[in-house]
């Protein structure tokens, strides 16, 4: 479902129903106003949005221990009431997201959340949306306020323009989503399971003749279609190779560190890349996907993309690598298989994915991880590279756009921005930088 759907699970976020942020707060206008008329009417009809705005009114209500909307007013203006409302939710906060800290630990936690919350919007201001950071960038006072009660007091607060205001309902927002992401890290114990993959990667994957980071530098020439970009031949080259060629138009030179395994006497040359999503990352994966349960909706917390040579070297490392975990004393099983290396199409499921993209891709269960596995040979990762609707870069711009997170995030009536002619101009950049540079 596209997150800007009405029955989308973050319905209150958006500026075309009941919980819009306008001029003014919804705390000053009159109760027989035009504007609580209109605001009365997008109600009537929907008996799911009714029940929505109930349940948000409550939880208000709950957090800030208040019993109508007027005594908002005492616990923006008296400091000492603010104080306290502030150390009361903290306490709830804590019971909720299971940090069982200190004061001073749930204070760092939630100072964690609200600069998570600000990558999300730096990160998307410093690629997907990089021309219009200007347009984009967070309100001074909203990106230094990190407490969730202080946030909330803003939405409310007439002295707040309405962006600012629509930021920190934005911030909160996307600070629940950090703090249920930690949570469940907290529970799965993603850290240690990222630092016991990595050992037994070193351990019993990687061959014992290399040191721990030791990595042969290679180069990928490749020439390309003039009709699609994608990759007609390569060669693998070393470094003084790459060095003494001139490159012609549709041609690339691509730059891989490699490592190696031991399969029958042979040293196999394998370009690794550990996947570790960042916080920002998963709360963008979770609005992608209109979920704020991170346990169903970020299923790739640890991820391995390799590339190889050849579909027989391909073949080689699965073995290796199954017989390494028996190595480790752990069974390994490879799930949810999908293999498209050999012919056939990619039926992805995420919107703005492309059909063509060939791969293997699989989890594999093993010492009480699930990782997941895309695995590419040469060819195929320099069409995820390079190829016109395949590249990764394009589908990374086409998904922020295509499920609607953009225009959630940066909706037009505050932003003035019209995401699908800057989705238009920014996938055309995307695949000039990737075919000229």
């Amino acid at each position: 479902m596209n997150i800007l759907n009405q029955k989308s699970i973050f319905t209150s976020m958006l500026q075309d129903g009941p919980f819009t942020v306008g001029e003014e707060p919804p705390l000053f206008h009159h109760p027989f106003s035009r504007q609580a008329k209109q605001w009365i009417a997008s109600l009537q009809n929907d008996p799911l949005l009714k029940t929505k705005y109930r349940a948000v009114r409550g939880q208000i209500f709950d957090f800030l221990d208040i019993s109508s909307f007027d005594e908002i007013l005492s616990i923006i203006h008296d400091p000492e009431l603010r104080e306290t409302t502030i150390k009361r939710s903290h306490l709830l906060l804590n019971n909720m997201f299971a940090i069982s800290g200190s004061p001073d630990e749930i204070n760092r936690c939630l100072r964690d959340y609200a600069r998570t919350a600000d990558d999300v919007i730096n990160s998307l201001r410093g690629k997907v949306l990089a021309p219009y950071r200007s347009h984009i960038e967070i309100t001074n006072e909203i990106e230094t306020t990190t407490d969730p009660v202080d946030l909330l007091l803003i939405l409310f607060n007439e002295r707040y323009h309405r962006k600012a205001r629509f930021e920190a309902k934005r911030k909160l927002v996307l600070m629940g989503l950090a703090a249920s992401i930690d949570q469940r890290e907290r529970e799965t114990g993603i850290e240690e399971k990222f630092a016991g993959f990595l050992n037994f990667l070193n351990n019993y994957v990687w061959s014992p003749s290399l040191k721990i980071g030791d990595l042969e530098i290679s180069y990928l020439y490749s020439q390309h279609s003039t009709d699609d970009f994608s990759c007609q031949e390569v060669k693998v080259l070393n470094e003084d190779a790459a060095q003494a060629l001139t490159l012609s138009p549709g041609e690339k030179l691509t730059l891989i560190k490699r490592r190696s395994f031991m399969n029958q006497g042979l040293e196999i040359p394998i370009y690794v890349t550990i996947r570790k999503k960042p916080p920002a990352a998963k709360v963008l994966k979770l609005l992608r996907k209109n979920q704020k349960n991170p346990a169903t909706a970020v299923d790739d917390e640890l991820g391995l993309m390799a590339v190889l040579n050849t579909v027989g070297d391909v073949k080689r490392f699965l073995r290796h690598l199954t017989r390494s975990a028996v190595q480790a004393n752990s069974f390994m099983t490879l799930e949810d298989i999908s293999d498209t290396l050999t012919g056939g199409e990619y039926q992805g499921t995420a919107i703005g994915s492309s059909s063509k993209t060939p791969m293997l891709k699989f989890f594999a269960r093993l010492g009480g991880m699930r990782v997941e596995f895309i695995i590419h040979t040469n060819k195929s990762y320099l069409n995820y590279i390079y190829q016109r609707n395949v590249a990764h870069d394009e589908y990374e711009m086409k998904r922020i756009f295509n499920t609607g997170v953009a225009e959630f995030l940066f909706p037009a009536d505050i932003y003035h921005l019209n995401m699908e002619k800057i989705k238009t101009r920014q996938l055309q950049l995307a695949r000039k930088q990737i075919e000229e540079c």
